[in-house]
């Protein structure tokens, strides 16, 4: 009898988390969960589904059709979006990302979701009619020094960066290093404090993690890193000789900042008790209201990378 409740209890709530997903999401409710650079849902199973839901509205608000391969940037950018509903592309393109980043179940959702959230940060750039001029007439690099959308310069460049990152030596190789760094400068010029100074978070992390190359300019650089990272850290002993850095208070509070410095700097310098002081500081804070999902997958981040930190100390 109790097995039979138990079995009946998981059929149950099987079908309730089927029931969800399956009920459409309004585009009000879907942007309600987009609150600036910051994606509002809950870490977990269903705030997976919520998101999912949230990405579909948005592209039925567009009118994409249900075969659109959204994996092929040929078919995005073919696809008509009106000029005034752009800002509903940089949220797809943000929507992938946080999708790809936070909730995807192993390397092939991964590499989907950074794929089509590319796509769309690139159709949102293109959108506009100069940006695709000057792109085919002087190429992608000059069109992006002009542009001036952070969000979408920013959704775009980390969806293709994290592409990149499954083969890092391609990505330097084809100019997708060269592409998405240009990007992310251009986010600092436009709006440096941008999802908690992410340009300089995602910089430092670039070239913290680049392959360690005899030559060229795309090559593994630490100190690079860390005047990119000590923006978005408070570390006196590490940061200590570079000019004061006026960071928003609340950023703080964004736990990721310190998990980039610790795994691409600290840990690539060998800095193994320096690395877990910070990781462990990560993993006893307060997740706090402000950034609950980021900082719940950072601290599960921390996690893996303390056990990797204690084979070293």
């Amino acid at each position: 009898m109790a097995r039979k409740l138990a079995l009946i209890a998981v059929l149950v709530l099987t079908a309730l988390a089927v029931a969800a997903q399956a009920v459409p999401m309004g585009l009000e409710d879907a942007l309600a969960i987009f609150q600036g650079d910051r994606v509002v849902v809950e870490y977990s199973d269903q705030g997976c589904m919520q998101l999912e839901a949230a990405i579909e509205a948005l592209k039925s608000a567009l009118g994409a059709p249900a075969n659109l391969d959204e994996e092929s940037e040929r078919e995005v950018d073919a696809f008509f979006v009106a000029p005034e509903e752009r800002d509903l592309a940089i949220k797809l393109s943000q929507g992938y990302f946080t999708m790809g980043v936070i909730f995807a179940d192993g390397r092939n959702e991964e590499e989907a979701a950074y794929r089509k959230g590319k796509h769309w940060g690139l159709k949102s750039l293109r959108m506009d009619p100069d940006f695709a001029a000057v792109e085919k007439r002087e190429g992608f690099l000059a069109v992006v020094s002009r542009e001036a959308n952070a969000p979408a310069l920013y959704w775009a460049g980390l969806n293709w960066l994290s592409l990149g990152n499954f083969d890092r030596l391609a990505a330097v190789s084809s100019g997708v290093v060269k592409k998405t760094i240009a990007m992310l400068e251009r986010v600092v010029e436009l709006d440096e404090a941008y999802d908690c100074y992410g340009a300089y978070r995602v910089l430092g992390s670039i070239w913290g993690a680049l392959p360690w190359l005899p030559l060229g300019t795309y090559r593994r650089d630490l100190e690079r890193a860390r005047t990119y990272l000590c923006h978005v850290v408070d570390d006196p002993q590490v940061c200590g000789d570079l000019p004061p850095r006026a960071v928003d208070p609340i950023c703080a509070e964004y736990l990721g900042n310190r998990r980039v410095f610790a795994e691409f700097y600290l840990m690539e310098k060998g800095l193994w008790g320096d690395a877990a002081a910070v990781l462990q500081s990560i993993v006893d804070a307060p997740i706090g209201d402000t950034y609950a999902l980021y900082n719940a997958n950072a601290q599960d981040d921390a996690r893996r990378l303390l056990a990797e930190v204690n084979r070293h100390l």
